[in-house]
């Protein structure tokens, strides 16, 4: 059984390949994720499962090194919500997407780092504590910063309740990190033999999550792919070169410009869906460039992880 789960952590950017494409071929095969059951979103109760295994896997001692790299930890936070919500909307712009994809955009930019990025820290031989620390870090002051940040950059021209927004991330992420940090501080014993098969259900709601978007909006995909995904594509290169050039202007060593690059790059998608859906219910296609750059982060992260562990 554990092969089973390591083999789905290990190949997740197939998989997740291969769920996109049952999506496409049969969209209704994963339309009960964006349903709901007694008033409660599919998906983000699928979401919270992902940072509920967030949660057993940190400590208090994660929040502890906050203070033990101050330098590193303020420019990776500093570059997270200031550089990557600038280049949705400059990307926005500069391509003048329509109102849903700008929505969808933004989104992406403007939440918190996610959680697979401490993987392919891992994997590309980076700084696996300052990324968990970062990640953490990004998604506990999330519930401010992203509606904060999202009104500024689009509230003039799209009217939502920041404070509604701020009250979905409260459920969908702060509480279930939060029981998952008290299980492990609890049973710590208990929540290390589940880390080996956390992150491959996190890797399988990520992929429904995922299949359930764009199964809904395949016409769309179909009828604007070529625009936003050039648009996605940008967006998460341009994050990675500048998280290089923020870790390099900082000083910091090279594993830890590497797991700033990795973590700027590297965005909870899967959150920005969600907030597309809950708070732009009349934008459907905004919840597509989170779907979309989950597939792409995925997949590019995984060959740049192999090329940085082996070039750099």
């Amino acid at each position: 059984m554990k092969r089973i789960f390591k083999f789905i952590e290990k190949y997740f950017f197939i998989i997740i390949l291969l769920a996109v494409g049952i999506s496409l071929l049969y969209p209704n095969s994963f339309a009960w994720v964006l349903s709901e059951y007694n008033g409660i979103n599919i998906i983000n109760l699928l979401l919270s499962i992902v940072l509920f295994t967030m949660g057993t896997t940190l400590k208090v001692d994660d929040f502890i090194n906050v203070f033990k790299n101050p330098k590193e930890i303020a420019a990776g936070i500093s570059a997270q919500y200031i550089i990557m919500p600038l280049i949705a909307f400059c990307l926005a712009s500069a391509f003048s997407l329509d109102t849903a994809l700008t929505v969808g955009i933004i989104l992406v930019g403007t939440v918190p780092g996610g959680t697979a990025s401490d993987v392919i820290t891992f994997l590309a031989k980076g700084d696996v504590a300052l990324s968990v620390s970062l990640t953490a870090v990004s998604t506990v002051i999330s519930p401010i910063l992203t509606p904060l940040i999202t009104l500024l950059l689009i509230g003039n021209q799209i009217q939502f309740n920041p404070v509604d927004m701020f009250i979905s991330i409260v459920e969908i992420v702060i509480v279930p990190i939060a029981i998952g940090l008290t299980l492990n501080y609890k049973f710590p014993d208990f929540c290390e033999k589940l880390k080996d098969y956390l992150p491959a259900i996190s890797s399988i709601v990520i992929c429904l999550i995922v299949a359930g978007v764009i199964g809904a909006n395949k016409q769309a995909i179909l009828t604007s792919s070529t625009i936003i995904i050039v648009v996605i594509v940008l967006q998460y290169f341009i994050a990675m070169a500048l998280g290089f050039g923020v870790g390099y202007l900082v000083g910091m060593g090279r594993k830890q410009i590497i797991t700033v690059a990795i973590e700027l790059a590297f965005q909870n998608s899967g959150l920005s869906t969600s907030l597309a859906k809950t708070h732009f219910p009349t934008l459907s296609q905004a919840t597509v460039p989170g779907a979309l750059y989950s597939v792409w982060q995925n997949f590019a992260g995984s060959i740049l992880a192999y090329l940085f562990r082996r070039y750099l």
